[in-house]
Formats: structure tokens, sequence, C-alpha cells
């Protein structure tokens, strides 16, 4: 990895996701979210890429539960009103299209898409859940007009 201002730099993060039934995850990730999947438990699309790992024991899969409110932001939003697992930042143009797809393949819809605004900001988040209860968001962002 070469270096920084003699400080060095951070590569792709990639997140590890333990899960309750490895091959179950594994298809879903494949079959309902289009990830390409490999047996060591990679599942990528595009820029999302998640190791998923069989948990050693039921409690040791724990998706986020919901933040506290935080009303320092440089807006007016508090924080999310679910607990979020993964963001992944998608095209404003392609959330429909992508949340439909994911819907019609059988995936878990924890919310439908919504829209907001904070500040110059208006976004667009659908929550989607995971068999072991974690929430992607299908997040998209664009400047008020």
């Amino acid at each position: 990895m070469r270096e920084s201002n003699g400080k060095g730099v951070f590569g792709k993060t990639i997140q590890v996701r333990l899960v309750s039934d490895l091959r179950r995850s594994q298809a879903y990730y494949r079959d309902v979210l289009g990830c390409e999947v490999d047996d060591w438990g990679h599942a990528e699309r595009d820029g999302m890429l998640v190791i998923l790992q069989q948990a050693a024991a039921p409690e040791d899969v724990r998706p986020n539960p919901p933040s506290r409110k935080r009303p320092d932001y440089p807006t007016e939003w508090e924080g999310p009103d679910a607990g979020w697992d993964t963001f992944i930042h998608v095209g404003w143009d392609d959330l429909d299209d992508l949340f439909a797809d994911i819907r019609g393949k059988g995936g878990n819809v924890a919310a439908e898409p919504f829209t907001g605004a904070h500040g110059r900001w208006e976004y667009k988040n659908a929550y989607i859940r995971d068999p072991d209860g974690y929430t992607l968001v299908l997040g998209a962002m664009r400047e008020i007009a």
C-alpha cells in the first residue's frame, strides 16, 4: 500500500456480517440482491461488498438498533428513525428501479421509498432487510434546485 504524507493509506473498506445461516444468506445476497457471491462469503455488487460469515451462536447476529437522535448535525436532521447496517449510495433515477427489482425477487421490504430534505439536500431512501434483519439502505441525494 502506498504512503500518503508518511501516514499510510486506508484501502477499500469491506463490511463483515455475522449471519445465522451462511448458505441462506449467500442465496439471498445472490438471488435477491443480485450480488456475485463466492464460497468464501464475499457478496459484491457494483460498489457494495460484504463478507458473510457464519456466526458461532445466534446471539452473535446483531443488526444495528436505531441510533440516538442528535440535534447538532449541520442541518435540522437529527438522524435516522431505524437502525442502519449498510448505506448504499445509488443514483436518484436508479433507486426506484433497483427497489422494484429487489422486491420482485422476494426482497424483505422494511420501508418503501420515501423522500425528505435537510438543508439544501433532498434525499430518497428505501430499506431492505436481509434474512438476519440487517437493514440495507438504498439512498440517493441531490441538491435542491
